[in-house]
C-alpha cells in the first residue's frame, strides 16, 4: 500500500504514541510504508522535524527524549552507570552532566545536541546488575545502586578513574556489593570495596 506522508500527520502521530527516538525500522512500523519512502521523508525532514542522533537513529526536535533513553539507544548494548547513576541515587555528592554508560562493546564517547555520552567496556559476565525504568513513555536500562558503584570501584581499581573520597554508602546492601564485586574477580577490586562498605 503506497501512502503519502504529511508532515503534520507524521508529527501528530509519532507525539501520540509517544515516539520521540526512533529508528527507520521504528518509523516503518508506525506508518506502513516502504523503506524508500521513510529514508526520503526522514532526510527531507532532518532540517526541520528530527535531528540525527547518529546513523540510524533520530529524534524530535520540537520534544526531544529523554536523555537517558538516547543513551540507551546511542550505542546498544548499554546501560546507565558509574558516575550518572550514583550522582542520581545520591551516592556521590557532584552533579554529573555527562551520561556514563556500561557497555560489552568498545569504550566510546559521543557528543549528541552538545551532550556527552562516555561508554566503558566491560566484560560480557558482568554485564548484570541494572533493571528497567520508566522515563516518561520511554524504558531506560540503569545499573542498580550497589552495580553502579562496583562498576565505578572496578574502573578505580584499574587506576583509570579517581576515587571519589566523599561516597556515602549507608544506604547500599553491603551483601549486593560485595556479590557483584566478586563476579569482577578482582582481587583489589574486592579489597577496596570491603575497604568502603
Amino acid at each position: 500500500m503506497k501512502r503519502k506522508l504529511k508532515a503534520i500527520y507524521v508529527l501528530q502521530a509519532l507525539q501520540t504514541k509517544g515516539v520521540r527516538l526512533f529508528s527507520p525500522s521504528d518509523f516503518q512500523r508506525v506508518f506502513g510504508v516502504s523503506l524508500r519512502a521513510t529514508q526520503e521523508f526522514i532526510k527531507g525532514h532532518c532540517d526541520d522535524m528530527f535531528l540525527k542522533v547518529r546513523n540510524g537513529l533520530y529524534m524530535l526536535r520540537a520534544e526531544p527524549p529523554q536523555e537517558e533513553a538516547v543513551a540507551n539507544r546511542l550505542y546498544p548494548p548499554s546501560y546507565i552507570s558509574f558516575e550518572y547513576a550514583l550522582s542520581r541515587y545520591g551516592i556521590i555528592p557532584e552533579s554529573v552532566y555527562t551520561i556514563t554508560s556500561a557497555t560489552t562493546r568498545i569504550t566510546r564517547e559521543f557528543i549528541v545536541n552538545n551532550k556527552s555520552f562516555t561508554y566503558s567496556h566491560i566484560k560480557k559476565q558482568v554485564y548484570r546488575g541494572y533493571r528497567a525504568e520508566k522515563m516518561g513513555a520511554m524504558t531506560v536500562l540503569m545499573a542498580e545502586p550497589e552495580k553502579a558503584l562496583v562498576d565505578y570501584l572496578y574502573f578505580v581499581s584499574l587506576k583509570r578513574k579517581t576515587l571519589n573520597e566523599r561516597l556515602n554508602v549507608l544506604k547500599l546492601r553491603k551483601k549486593a556489593v560485595l556479590q557483584y564485586a566478586k563476579l569482577f574477580g578482582r582481587k583489589s577490586l574486592i579489597k577496596l570495596v570491603k575497604e568502603i562498605i
